[in-house]
């Protein structure tokens, strides 16, 4: 890619140097005028030449550094008006990406033209360095189109809580190639929107309300009713556990050492671990002050002693 585009640029800017020289001095390559032993001619050739180029050249920087104030400008305006008009914070970010590889490239384009290159080179150049990219980076390509159709799909927005990839977190932005998500203890994860928009995504923040399922063991021999009265107490006295749906508490397995029972309660989503973790702490306190055991996996072996005297 760096040679193409090396070979391209150069082509482009020895036919800029070539074209700026006077008429009577394009006549007559350098061969000739080395082989004719005219180096005077020579060396004036590319002394005006040079002077052009370096001319050309404080013209491009100029008006690149120009083009780049304004396109700042203009991209600020731009993100003022997304910030207005578009609450997805996500879609706000991609869209202002794109407005400023547009406005970058479009400089680029308008200094090769004001520095002298014919169309032609324009093209050559364009193609050539179309060409080394597409090979190089056609995966990222495939991240671009992964980030459109996500924009287009909207299968969360920014703010959700995803799990995605293997990985789960809060969408901070949707980028060109990447969507950057941050987790519960502050890393920031980059997944390539390519394999994001094909694969399988679990949005959290989509519905208003969530359930949380507690799951408690006890003993054999325990009180059935007492447990489940106990659990549907403790959910039906939670400030924030919904009363609809109601609570649900029931035995639901009988383990090789426990007996199962599962609470399930509603909440927001924004309450869903508080919620959580406080059924957890208070379901241990109240079995223990009613006397209900939580068992742990354990067995027991009999030996037949008399049998084995037996044997012998």
């Amino acid at each position: 890619m760096l040679f193409l585009t090396s070979s391209t640029l150069a082509g482009t800017l020895t036919e800029s140097l070539i074209s700026s020289l006077p008429a009577d001095a394009q006549k007559s390559s350098t061969a000739e005028l080395i082989k004719t032993g005219r180096f005077e001619e020579l060396l004036d050739r590319f002394v005006t030449g040079g002077i052009d180029f370096l001319g050309k050249l404080l013209i491009a920087l100029l008006i690149f550094y120009t083009g780049r104030w304004i396109i700042k400008r203009i991209a600020g305006l731009f993100g003022r008006l997304f910030d207005k008009r578009i609450e997805d914070r996500a879609l706000r970010s991609f869209l202002t990406n794109i407005v400023n590889i547009t406005l970058f490239s479009v400089l680029i384009v308008l200094i090769i033209n004001i520095v002298g290159s014919k169309t032609v080179s324009i093209a050559a150049l364009i193609g050539s360095v179309g060409l080394a990219v597409g090979l190089a980076v056609k995966d990222n390509l495939a991240n671009f189109a992964g980030g459109v159709m996500l924009l287009f799909n909207k299968p969360f927005r920014g703010g959700d809580y995803i799990e995605a990839q293997s990985v789960a977190g809060t969408v901070q932005s949707v980028g060109i190639l990447y969507t950057t998500l941050t987790t519960f203890d502050n890393k920031t994860i980059h997944i390539p929107n390519g394999p994001l928009s094909t694969g399988n995504i679990v949005n959290y923040s989509t519905q208003a309300t969530r359930r949380v399922d507690l799951t408690v063991n006890v003993d054999y021999g325990s009180d059935v009713e007492l447990v489940k009265r106990l659990l549907l107490d403790i959910a039906e006295k939670h400030p924030q556990v919904l009363h609809d749906p109601t609570p649900f508490s029931r035995m639901v397995k009988m383990n090789d050492s426990s007996i199962d029972f599962v609470l399930r309660v509603w909440t927001l989503s924004a309450d869903f671990w508080t919620v959580t973790y406080d059924l957890n702490e208070q379901a241990y306190e109240a079995l223990i002050v009613h006397g209900l055991n939580i068992p742990f996996p354990q067995m027991t072996v009999h030996l037949a002693g008399n049998q084995n005297s037996e044997l012998k």
